[in-house]
């Protein structure tokens, strides 16, 4: 994806960075709102824009959920672990997989829910759904799994899901199926597209699938597209030793969910034109903007960014850009909450006052979701036998961003187009291997859904 943001000629910059200290910092009308566990906030790339054209902007839809206390309530968990048993996870695989499964159970509470699925060439439940108790039989039955046969993906996970649907109406719950596996799926449906589908469905019941990817033998686009669909994560791990660091750090997420069937929906006036999604998958209808996630954990940081067309403005004038509404179901407090923000821009013909009201945040996000696009994009031309032009996408990028970098001051946003740069050259030279390609989609996907910055991705060398 080539970006759209339109930027000042970097010639200009030397000039006028040193008058950037004198021009003071815009301070744009702007209001949010705080209901319950969540907070509201618009930002923009830059808090002025230049008058007299039309402008592409970037506009900033972020909502921050608080932190639960370390030993206050929390929303219960509605949790089926599937997990892969087939052939190719003989041996330490196996045995970590079990491992990791254990240490997730006992990090439950005795009134939450779980269910535990093994899948090969057919799927067993192993554990219906059930509350935790002492966690002894689960104990048992995890301790059974045993390695043989073929991949039936796609079973483990509607097997999975028909677990939690049995107590999805009880709107109390987190519900969330964790998939570990580390082969192709070769039994029943096997494509990314029908995979990504199945998240999409699952999405709107309010069930969230975490896919983990297991060595160097999983279909990384089949995974991913899971996760995405259905807001859940994603990892992938080389060494099987890592994994039950991998179910405790997931597990963290899941037991800090404050905030469930988010619906975000943004509304742009007269003037301003929303162009697209950058990252994230929403709809665009006329000057409407609607994205749904599935829940927000506490403590972190969610949000979308939206391409917008500016209609020019005289200097000096000041214009809505953007005004937002979230409703979700607040899962600390049992209740439904709404929440609204609205924000607006100033016009200038001062060229150093537009640089310096630029907001470094929303443009290193912003950056952040270049790359992460540019390499899928990547992904897809290497996949081609077109190394040269992926290799071009990842430089061309680099480049814009560097340029923007430079001209702004942001040394985030260079610090992201750097590593792109060194990219492009490997990529033409050397393609992606398996390893470098999975890591490819997991960073990518990482990136696009903002995974906390506790999420792993690679071999424990990396």
């Amino acid at each position: 994806m080539k970006p759209r943001f339109n930027r000042l000629a970097v010639s200009l910059a030397v000039a006028l960075l040193g008058a950037m200290a004198l021009v003071v910092q815009a301070s744009p009308r702007t209001s949010g709102s705080t209901s319950g566990s969540v907070n509201l906030r618009l930002d923009v790339d830059r808090a002025i824009l230049p008058a007299d054209c039309t402008e592409t902007a970037i506009v900033k839809v972020a909502l921050d959920a608080i932190r639960l206390p370390r030993h206050g309530s929390r929303p219960p968990v509605n949790l089926a672990i599937v997990i892969d048993r087939s052939g190719s996870m003989a041996g330490d695989k196996i045995e970590k997989a079990r491992e990791a499964a254990l240490e997730a159970v006992r990090r439950l509470d005795p009134d939450d829910i779980v269910s535990v699925i093994a899948y090969d060439t057919r799927v067993q439940t192993l554990v219906p759904a059930q509350r935790v108790g002492r966690g002894r039989h689960l104990e048992h039955a995890i301790c059974s799994i045993e390695a043989g046969g073929n991949t039936a993906l796609h079973g483990g996970v509607i097997r999975g899901a028909s677990e939690v649907r049995k107590n999805l109406e009880d709107r109390r719950y987190v519900n969330r199926v964790i998939l570990l596996s580390d082969g192709l799926a070769n039994v029943g449906p096997s494509s990314p597209e029908e995979l990504g589908r199945l998240g999409t469905s699952l999405m709107k019941e309010g069930i969230s699938v975490t896919t983990i990817g297991l060595g160097l033998g999983f279909n990384e686009d089949l995974m991913t597209r899971l996760a995405l669909r259905s807001d859940g994560n994603t990892y992938f791990v080389e060494d099987s030793a890592d994994l039950p660091r991998i179910f405790a750090a997931e597990l963290g997420d899941v037991l800090n969910v404050v905030a469930r069937r988010v619906v975000i929906e943004i509304e742009f006036p007269d003037g301003v034109r929303p162009l697209n999604f950058i990252g994230r998958e929403g709809t665009i209808r006329g000057r409407k903007a609607e994205l749904t996630l599935n829940q927000l954990y506490g403590g972190q940081e969610k949000f979308a960014l939206i391409e917008v067309e500016v209609a020019p403005s005289d200097a000096g004038a000041e214009r809505e850009i953007a005004r937002a509404r979230v409703s979700y179901d607040d899962a600390v407090n049992q209740r439904p909450a709404t929440i609204t923000a609205q924000r607006s821009v100033q016009f200038s013909a001062s060229r150093a006052a537009i640089i310096s009201s630029a907001d470094h945040q929303v443009q290193a996000d912003y950056a952040a979701n270049v790359i992460a696009l540019a390499k899928d994009e990547a992904v897809a031309l290497v996949d081609a036998g077109r190394r040269d032009a992926a290799g071009a996408v990842l430089r061309d990028r680099a480049q814009e961003l560097r340029e923007m970098g430079e001209l702004y001051q942001n040394r985030a946003v260079a610090d992201v187009a750097a590593p792109a740069a060194k990219e492009a050259e490997r990529v033409e030279r050397d393609g992606l291997g398996n390893a470098e390609r999975k890591s490819y989609r997991a960073e990518s996907a990482q990136v696009k859904s903002q995974q906390a910055s506790g999420s792993y991705s690679g071999s424990s060398g990396r």
